[in-house]
């Protein structure tokens, strides 16, 4: 299993963040987007947002790409039109690069406790 943390920001717009959020309750949520997620190998995804930051947490299989998860996106026209709608809510990071939009976080600290044995 691989990790993939990434970034995207809201319209800093209340709402406009309300109505995304809608969006993403699970009684709301599109089944075909739910299904394109899981066939493409992502096994786990979780979004939070602070302000109009959005943070996504994906696990995904071993054999996972974003290329090819890119090129099933782009042969779905229902994951292209939730695309175009979700594009009315979110905006590119400053960094981002023409036409991106979840960028890729680099881990920068990692904090691993040892597990305590029964031992004092």
């Amino acid at each position: 299993m691989k990790r993939y943390t990434l970034a995207l920001d809201l319209k800093d717009d209340p709402a406009l963040i309300e109505e995304y959020e809608r969006y993403h309750q699970a009684e709301n949520g599109w089944p075909e987007i739910k299904k394109s997620i899981e066939e493409a190998g992502i096994t786990q995804m979780e979004i939070y947002r602070t302000g109009n930051r959005l943070f996504m947490i994906m696990e995904v299989h071993e054999d996972f790409s974003f290329e090819r998860k890119s090129d099933m996106d782009a042969a779905n026209p229902t994951v292209q039109e939730w695309e175009q709608l979700m594009w009315k809510f979110q905006q590119p990071l400053p960094w981002a690069r023409e036409g991106e939009k979840w960028v890729i976080m680099d881990k920068i600290f990692q904090l691993n406790t040892p597990k305590k044995n029964g031992h004092k």
